[in-house]
């Protein structure tokens, strides 16, 4: 199994953090980067190789994941010279397997990676995406206005969402038409492939999840860390 891990961004929301360290390898509790728990995470799971897609501070992900032979992972690099969005670091690479999986550098949690790709292949699907519900609850009341008139009122709703969890299940064929080395973002693929009519499989996931993005995500990440890493790193520890 493949595994396709984006680490090129410059991290600008989780500053001042990653003004000197690319996001990937700011310290997770006492031991671990989150990009160490990952590829932990990865190996434990039967993945053999990895591409680290790199841009921003590249230079040091480089020195400190090298080969990858510490966790018995073959690691090589896509340089990313201009940033290309989310999906478009995928369109250079060369030798991808048929399925693949793929996943931003700063995600912390327990999905199981290799069920993941187990059930984009079974199912065929040109894309998975792992999902997650989310809660937004409005301080507000809620109105809905029709021809001037109110017609409906919500004091306080609460709404679920399922949102993506930057994690992916790919099927080279869903990036077949795309032009290499121009930006291409996910919200544009998904909404391609809508178009034509090739939906992509939901991955549903109620674990643990967390998108280190701000310095709240982070703060929190390190406080949950010391009861988690068990279910996070397991026999990867």
């Amino acid at each position: 199994m493949h595994a396709v891990i984006l680490a090129g961004g410059k991290g600008v929301r989780l500053r001042p953090y990653t003004s000197t360290l690319p996001k990937p390898l700011v310290p997770i509790g006492d031991r671990y980067s989150i990009l160490e728990i990952v590829l932990r995470q990865l190996a434990s799971q039967g993945f053999g190789s990895v591409t680290l897609a790199i841009g921003h501070l590249g230079h040091l992900i480089r020195a400190y994941v090298g080969d990858g032979g510490r966790w018995g992972l073959r690691v090589r690099y896509a340089d990313e010279e201009s940033p290309l969005g989310t999906v478009g670091p995928l369109l250079g690479l060369r030798d991808l397997p048929e399925d693949f999986l793929v996943m931003n550098g700063d995600v912390l949690t327990d999905l199981p990676f290799a069920g993941l790709l187990e059930a984009h292949r079974a199912a065929g699907a040109p894309l998975t995406i792992a999902t997650h519900r989310r809660q937004v609850k409005v301080d507000f009341g809620v109105l809905t206005a029709v021809g001037g008139r109110i017609t409906e009122f919500t004091e306080k709703p609460t709404f679920d969402y399922r949102v993506s969890m930057g994690v992916y299940g790919f099927n080279r064929a869903a990036l077949e038409g795309y032009r290499p080395g121009l930006p291409l973002g996910f919200d544009e693929l998904v909404l391609d492939l809508l178009a034509e009519g090739r939906r992509p499989l939901d991955y549903s996931f109620d674990g643990y999840w967390l998108d280190i993005g701000r310095p709240d995500d982070y703060d929190r990440a390190n406080a949950d860390f010391g009861t988690l890493w068990p279910a996070l790193l397991g026999g990867a520890g």
